[in-house]
């Protein structure tokens, strides 16, 4: 879905430490209203640290996070996810002793039970096979299945902004192609997301723009279509 320039996250000015260690520096990165964008990098670039500093888990020492114009950048990660924020975790990390069904409840576990017919039917609209394997345990389940149930799970909340840690993770190769699919798809419902990546080939491709951090710092940024023809990111990330 084409942004319509309101930004709903934003990441301003972003210095985090872990001690004296300086992980981010000077991070600026900005979601609008509906837009997809892909954070890329390689192990160590700081990819896991700005999700954490966007989800209130680490505090920045200096710099704002916004979320729906609202500094946030003090507040917890609960007021956060009030806001409109949710995540699918690297790994999916369901609870596999659960079913399908507990699982998507476990979502809305800030919500009234009682406003809750609406998000299933949106997340079984999306994804017809959970509704099929409402009642099988999770743990049970394929990852390209465990992925539709972790993102289901993060739907039921009603997010305005949707983050994706290592999507590609785990799956094989046929179902990495499925598994960006399905993000798009979500993402035309009028999602707002941030993809963690390492795959820039597959996310750029559903993305409309990217950042690239290398130790810390964004050194790219642009248009999805224009990162892919960038010959240095072709040399590092695509193998090209």
């Amino acid at each position: 879905m084409s942004a319509n320039g309101t930004p709903m996250l934003e990441l301003e000015g972003i210095n985090t430490y872990y001690g004296q260690i300086h992980i981010l520096q000077d991070e600026n990165i900005v979601v609008n209203e509906g837009e997809l964008v892909c954070l890329l990098g390689g192990n160590a670039s700081g990819k896991s640290t700005t999700l954490k500093t966007i989800l209130g888990l680490v505090r920045p020492r200096t710099g704002t996070v916004r979320l729906a114009g609202e500094d946030v950048t003090q507040l917890p990660t609960a007021h956060r996810i009030k806001r409109g924020l949710a995540i699918v975790p690297e790994n999916r990390r369901l609870f596999g002793p659960m079913t399908v069904l507990e699982n998507l409840e476990m979502g809305a576990y800030l919500r009234p039970k009682a406003d809750l017919k609406a998000e299933f039917e949106r997340v079984y609209e999306l994804f017809p096979l959970l509704y099929e394997r409402r009642t099988q345990l999770a743990g049970t389940m394929s990852g390209g299945e465990q992925q539709m149930v972790a993102m289901g799970r993060a739907l039921m909340s009603q997010p305005k902004m949707l983050l994706m840690d290592e999507p590609s993770m785990g799956l094989a190769p046929i179902l990495v192609e499925k598994s960006f699919e399905i993000i798009k798809h979500v993402n035309e419902s009028g999602v707002g997301m941030l993809v963690v990546e390492q795959n820039a080939n597959v996310s750029l491709s559903i993305a409309d723009r990217g950042y690239v951090l290398s130790t810390g710092r964004v050194v790219l940024e642009g248009k999805a279509a224009d990162l892919l023809q960038n010959e240095e990111l072709r040399k590092a990330y695509l193998g090209r």
